[in-house]
């Protein structure tokens, strides 16, 4: 748990109180923030993909106002001042998304580890056995002057867009990418049945991953009876409209050309460079601040009045002395709180509840 200073009580002899201190919490680019609210569901707050972003997740609270800030010209030696004001509280959850340009997409065992070795500087974990990769690995692959970032997504199984294995948390992953390599393995009984598997998952799960250029390439044609079928293979994915390419991530064979043409299909999909004023909006930081208009109903036989600075306001003012009191509806005059209680039908008298203060309506 993170907890962040409250706000330090205003004093005598001029002096306010200071704001608590901001606490910073680095994460990867890539973050999204949720806020989980007390039904346990989540709000997005903000997706951080760009180096000096940040949100605010939870506002500090205020350094309280010293006596001086109450200083009228009746009373010019004021012997009150403010509370420092509570922090808010949150919970916050944090979810990376891989940033990368290109996902290996495919069932376990497709050799996506092993292609991916074989094109970047990464060093997944290689091995003849399913489930291998439990964590998405990226690597960098150089052409010439310009360079692309490949993720090595775990193997998906079907019903992973239902979280059948790790599939959720697999999939998420794909989200950022802007093209999706597609890895069969041609040893496979029916590679057909595997690409459409996983294009299936890729449906379910939504957000568009099906409409994400897709480049198809069927595996391991070192292996002497996945080339010997390879024309047969081809076949079969024409007549359900699919191109394909064959390569073998082990060898090399076939890599430089499928390498090449995902070079193209990146940069084709790569966003135009905005202008000034597109960027700036962009990197726009957004923050968590609830603006309020002062809004008073009926409750427990009183009147309750809601509006962050009213509520604010009150929790830090020392309402528990006359001058205090005195001092808080002076400032509802002045604001308009109280004119908005007298339209409610509250009367000299009536409970007025401010957050978990109780007061009582005045004149």
């Amino acid at each position: 748990m993170y907890r962040a200073p409250n706000g330090v009580r205003g004093l005598g002899s001029k002096k306010h109180g200071r704001r608590g201190k901001k606490i910073r919490i680095s994460v990867p680019e890539g973050t999204e923030v949720w806020k989980l609210n007390e039904n346990g569901e989540k709000e997005k707050l903000a997706d951080l993909v760009k180096h000096g972003q940040s949100v605010v997740a939870a506002q500090g609270g205020r350094g309280g106002w010293g006596n001086s800030r109450f200083a009228t010209s009746t009373n010019r030696a004021p012997r009150i001042a403010q509370k420092g004001q509570l922090g808010s509280e949150v919970k916050i959850v944090l979810e990376l998304k891989l940033l990368a340009d290109v996902g290996i997409v495919g069932l376990p065992n497709a050799g996506k580890s092993t292609l991916l070795r074989s094109i970047s500087a990464a060093r997944p974990k290689v091995a003849d056995y399913p489930f291998t990769t439990l964590e998405p690995v990226l690597g960098v692959v150089e052409m010439g002057w310009r360079q692309f970032v490949v993720a090595d997504i775990p193997g998906l199984i079907e019903g992973a867009h239902e979280g059948a294995g790790l599939g959720l948390d697999f999939l998420r992953h794909i989200e950022r990418t802007n093209v999706i390599l597609h890895l069969v393995d041609g040893a496979s009984d029916d590679p057909v049945r595997d690409y459409e598997l996983i294009n299936e998952e890729l449906r379910e799960y939504g957000v568009g991953l099906q409409d994400e250029p897709q480049l198809l390439a069927v595996n391991k044609i070192d292996i002497e009876e996945v080339r010997e079928k390879m024309v047969e293979v081809e076949e079969a994915f024409r007549k359900v409209g699919t191109e394909v390419r064959f390569i073998s991530g082990a060898s090399g064979e076939g890599v430089t050309e499928v390498v090449t043409e995902l070079g193209r299909m990146v940069q084709e999909r790569k966003a135009p460079v905005p202008s000034d004023d597109e960027e700036e909006e962009s990197e726009e930081v957004p923050t968590i601040r609830v603006r309020q208009r002062v809004e008073v109903k009926e409750e427990n036989g009183g009147y309750r009045v809601e509006g962050e600075r009213i509520v604010t306001f009150v929790e830090m003012m020392p309402i528990g002395v006359d001058e205090g009191v005195e001092e808080l509806w002076r400032r509802f005059g002045r604001w308009g709180v109280t004119s908005a209680l007298r339209r409610a039908g509250a009367k000299v008298g009536d409970k007025v509840y401010v957050g978990s203060a109780e007061l009582e309506m005045h004149a």
